[in-house]
């Protein structure tokens, strides 16, 4: 999940730790960066500064092109256009440090060896202080000596050499590490204690330039709490993309989207920021991930007024044109003095209707010249029982539908005793460890408890979106949409094509599987799963990887939801809104 990588020449300060502070004026600078898969573009034009100070959230629908940018700027990928520049004053080469899906340690690494990899540049520059130091003693009137000394022991300060054993037990404890044997293999480490170990990993190398995909994957509340305050307290330019509202507003200080907001007199309106994971550029945002969200919202009730206004103003305009444009002098009698007088002023008027007219026309020539595009319609999500309305009211069934009697799975998961009754709506929440994914799977019959029992209901129907690859086995060379029709039958296909849910983008539903991002993989296999809504449905970590739009529109689809629905999450905006039922769960002792 990690990659150190250097980019030069760029001025820097090498090796600094998250403890200790940065030269100031360190920076990352993006111009102009643009790059595609094949004929797809993902990301276009895109310019922006990170600078050292309160970190920048990275944010954007799934498809956006979040993890290929941050791919970009550690340098793991080329762009087809466009530079990359990390800038430490002070002379070398910034480190650039990114947490994405690779684990930084082999599976043969032992926890002990894996963080002490991570730590190796604070130990060296350690032992070049001790070396500098016999140098100078051997030769205390040797002015070189004397600042190679003073040269390495500033090092040495500014990479935290002297507390670096308390930054590691600190790091590890705080992640959730603390009781795992460090001579324990990390192929042995479950998925979450893996993803935790490289985040402590990046963490503890501590690069000049931090980005971050998706750091609170697999956290609890402590871990995040932690992350957070390392974050705002790092001196040196942090990028984070992160699909946690709640945490981007505790630890962000401004926004980059790359799904920006689509402009009114755009006439390129098939690439502009539509919701659809589709921009030219991006929208820089000062302030919280909140604020953001209602700036979004304004603008976006401001450009539908301004539209509605200036077609009921066009459509005036054009009716007073037609109206105005006829000056006729119908049933005109004998020539008199009076018909002349008449006539003086029918002409004089005439004149002035023209003038009125020519005016109008001048008004909607200019209007229908300027006037603000059809705000585009964004990609929203149809909710949980948008394949088959009908169906979905016959999920209701009478007394308990799954039931667990002091179920445990050694190890894993404490004994747990729960009823949960048709149509009601229960949260999972707990610390790492706790079992929460344990007991989900307990309840949808992937796993057969150790101890106690499980039960459900006969007849009742139990669907599980997980949390990891929901898509295993698929085919990454098809395309979405034969991906769906292959998981969920042809004739459900046909009867509830993909694009029914509002989960993914028309122009991505012929993509390659394996061309889509991991949010939008997650979002097939939650389409596939709804295909034929269940009398229960199990939600996993739902919000993980998930845009933050879509997943604020799944928390508002699930009171609605006429089945029954549990959920597992360390979502604290999740937690906060919930009006269902909790089931709080411990670690297993030892």
């Amino acid at each position: 999940m990690n990659s150190s990588h250097h980019i030069s020449p760029v001025p820097g300060r090498g090796t600094r730790p998250a403890r200790s502070a940065a030269p100031t004026g360190a920076h990352l600078a993006v111009d102009g960066v643009s790059a595609s898969f094949g004929t797809h573009r993902v990301l276009t034009d895109v310019s922006f500064t990170v600078t050292a100070g309160r970190p920048t959230g990275l944010i954007g629908e799934n498809g956006s092109g979040k993890s290929t940018l941050l791919r970009i700027l550690a340098g793991l990928w080329a762009p087809d256009a466009g530079t990359v520049r990390a800038v430490v004053p002070g002379g070398g080469d910034a480190r650039v440090g990114l947490l994405h899906q690779e684990p930084p340690f082999a599976p043969q690494d032992t926890v002990a060896q894996a963080v002490e990899a991570a730590v190796r540049p604070a130990r060296e520059a350690a032992r070049a202080v001790d070396d500098a130091a016999r140098a100078l003693s051997a030769a205390p009137q040797d002015e070189r000596a004397s600042t190679r000394y003073a040269d390495a022991l500033e090092a040495a300060e500014r990479s935290g050499a002297w507390d670096v054993d308390t930054a590691m037990a600190t790091t590890l404890e705080a992640l959730g590490l603390g009781g795992i044997p460090r001579d324990r293999r990390t192929a042995q480490l479950s998925g979450g204690q893996r993803a935790r170990l490289s985040l402590a990993w990046t963490l503890l190398s501590a690069p000049d330039v931090l980005l971050l995909d998706e750091p609170t994957n697999h956290l609890d509340d402590t871990a995040i709490d932690y992350v957070s305050a390392t974050l705002r307290a790092w001196h040196g330019p942090v990028l984070l993309a992160s699909h946690d509202r709640a945490f981007l507003d505790a630890t962000v200080g401004s926004l980059v989207d790359l799904d920006p907001a689509p402009r009114p007199h755009t006439e390129t309106a098939d690439l502009v920021g539509d919701g659809t994971g589709t921009g030219i550029g991006v929208t820089r945002f000062s302030g919280t991930y909140s604020q953001y969200v209602l700036s979004r919202l304004d603008a976006r009730e401001r450009w539908e007024r301004t539209y509605r206004d200036e077609q009921e103003q066009l459509k005036r305009l054009r009716a007073a044109v037609k109206d105005q444009q006829s000056v006729g002098h119908a049933d005109r009698g004998p020539r008199t003095e009076a018909r002349a007088a008449k006539k003086f002023y029918a002409d004089r008027n005439a004149t002035a209707v023209s003038r009125r007219v020519n005016d109008a026309r001048a008004r909607l020539a200019t209007l229908e010249e300027e006037q603000v595009r059809k705000p585009p319609q964004e990609l929203f999500f149809r909710g949980l029982t948008a394949a088959d309305d009908a169906a979905a009211r016959h999920l209701h069934a009478s007394g308990p539908v799954l039931t667990a009697s002091r179920a445990t799975v050694a190890h894993h998961l404490a004994p747990v005793s729960l009823s949960v009754g048709a149509g009601e709506k229960w949260l999972l929440i707990g610390p790492n460890g706790a079992g929460k994914s344990t007991l989900l799977r307990l309840l949808a019959g992937e796993l057969e408890p150790t101890g106690g029992s499980v039960h459900r209901a006969p007849g009742v129907r139990v669907g599980m979106l997980g949390q990891d690859d929901t898509l295993a086995g698929a085919d990454p060379g098809r395309g979405a949409a034969r991906v769906y029709a292959d998981l969920v039958g042809a004739d459900r296909a046909e009867a509830v094509p993909l694009g029914t849910f509002g989960l993914l983008a028309g122009r991505d539903e012929n993509r390659r599987v394996g061309e889509l991002s991991v949010g939008q993989r997650r979002r097939l296999a939650l389409a596939v799963l709804l295909a034929d809504p269940p009398h229960v449905l199990l939600l996993d970590e739902p919000t993980n990887h998930v845009s933050l739009v879509l997943a604020t529109q799944l928390e508002a689809a699930v009171p609605e939801y006429p089945g029954t629905v549990v959920v597992a999450s360390h979502d604290r905006w999740l937690r906060r809104s919930w009006n269902g039922r909790h089931l709080h769960l411990e670690a297993p002792a030892g």
